[in-house]
This record gives structure tokens, C-alpha cells and sequence, in this order.
């Protein structure tokens, strides 16, 4: 009993540790990746916490493992936004300004029922008076909505990421049709040397931009968008 109780102590102080190390968020909040890992954390400490017989270096190896693996995908997702495409996913928009997107319905492989029953999870009972319904990489389904005033001249944006990390969003570049020319304006304006020294950029419907950077404050710009597709 005295041998399961300090492998017990044990464990739970390495897997607390770990978690802390991971920077693991709520179940909600988790990637895909990230559950996964804790699903397989969860399992294997519990082997020599059960079994008296089985030695303690039996959980602590994978413990660490599995760890490491975390923290290391996590670097070379910072570092190349292709990898972390694959890892996490993109947020995906199911309804947009003209309605819900059939496309992107499909790509999720969700029906008009589950879009129906997560806006109302998120307090929409309504979807015509929502401007956009994002799928996010984590499962969540986040809502903007339109502007309840008719009278007042305000319009729901939804920003749309250039730059994260450093490393421009080419794919988003092209969507909302702002040129390279026009991206290093706004880094030049901002006192920048060169894309890298931006942590995040996005870019809103009406040509608004903001900009943080990595040692500087943000700050906002304005562009003309001249030739983007529907966003």
C-alpha cells in the first residue's frame, strides 16, 4: 500500500508539472492535437498508479515523452504556418453576409441543423441576425452579429488575419486583396524593418488594419482593398 500511495504522490506531482509546462487550457479551448495528448497523458498515468508491480519509470517515461512532443510540435507550429495548418485546422466561416456557405458546410461536413443548433448554443435563436458564424480549430462556434439599430450607419466586421507569428497568411493576402506593396507600407509606418518583427496583423472589410507588433505597441492603419474576392 505504501508503494502505490508514493508512486500515486508521485505521479500526480509529474503530471501536474507537465500540465503546467504544457500550458494546457480548459477541454473547450484545446486543439485537436492538444486533447489527444491529454487523452494518452490521462492513460498512461494511471498504469503504475493501479498496478504495484509495474515500475515507476513505466509512466514516467511516456509522461515526459509526450510532453516534449507536445512543447516541440508547438515550436515548429510557431515557425511554419503550413505545419500548424495541419496540426490545428483553420476557422472556418459557415455564414457569412449572404447567408450560410454552403462550401464550407461541406468541408466541415455539417448540416443547416447543426449550424441552426450551435447558434442557438451561442445565444443566436435567430442566424438572420447574425453577420458571421466561425467554426474555430478548437470546435467552438463564435458569432458576430449584425447591428441591431438600422438607423445607425454601423457595419459587423469580420477581421481577417495577414500576418500571425511573423509569417504572412498568403491565402488570407490573396482573399481579401491587399498588395505586398500595401502590407509594407504598413510595416514601414508602424517603425518595423520587416514582416517578422509583426506578432499579428488583420485586416477588416473596410480597408482598417491593425497591427501588434513584437516589441513595439500596436497601432492601425487604412488601406484601399482593390480587388478582393467576397469576405
Amino acid at each position: 500500500m505504501l508503494i502505490i500511495f508514493i508512486k500515486t504522490v508521485i505521479i500526480a506531482l509529474l503530471v501536474f508539472f507537465v500540465i503546467r509546462l504544457m500550458g494546457k487550457r480548459q477541454i473547450g479551448e484545446m486543439q485537436p492535437f492538444e486533447f489527444v495528448i491529454t487523452l494518452i497523458l490521462a492513460e498512461v498515468a494511471c498504469l503504475p498508479m493501479n498496478d504495484p508491480y509495474i515500475p515507476l519509470h513505466f509512466g514516467i517515461i511516456p509522461i515526459v515523452t509526450l510532453a516534449f512532443l507536445d512543447i516541440a510540435l508547438s515550436f515548429v507550429g510557431r515557425k511554419h504556418n503550413g505545419f500548424r495548418k495541419i496540426m490545428d485546422g483553420n476557422s472556418i466561416i459557415v455564414i457569412d453576409r449572404r447567408g450560410l456557405v454552403y462550401e464550407n458546410l461541406k468541408k466541415m461536413n455539417m448540416n443547416v441543423d447543426d449550424v441552426i443548433v450551435s447558434a442557438r448554443s451561442a445565444g443566436y435563436p435567430d442566424v438572420s441576425g447574425v453577420e458571421y458564424a466561425i467554426v474555430e480549430p478548437n470546435g467552438k462556434f463564435s458569432v458576430i452579429e449584425k447591428p441591431k439599430d438600422p438607423t445607425k450607419p454601423t457595419t459587423a466586421y469580420y477581421p481577417i488575419a495577414l500576418v500571425v507569428d511573423g509569417k504572412p497568411r498568403k491565402e488570407n493576402i490573396d482573399l481579401c486583396g491587399i498588395t505586398e506593396a500595401q502590407m509594407n507600407k504598413i510595416v514601414l509606418g508602424g517603425g518595423l524593418k520587416k514582416t517578422k518583427d509583426v506578432l499579428y496583423m488583420d485586416i477588416r472589410q473596410d480597408g482598417t488594419v491593425y497591427v501588434s507588433p513584437k516589441y513595439k505597441p500596436c497601432y492601425t492603419d487604412k488601406v484601399n482593398i482593390i480587388g478582393g474576392k467576397n469576405w
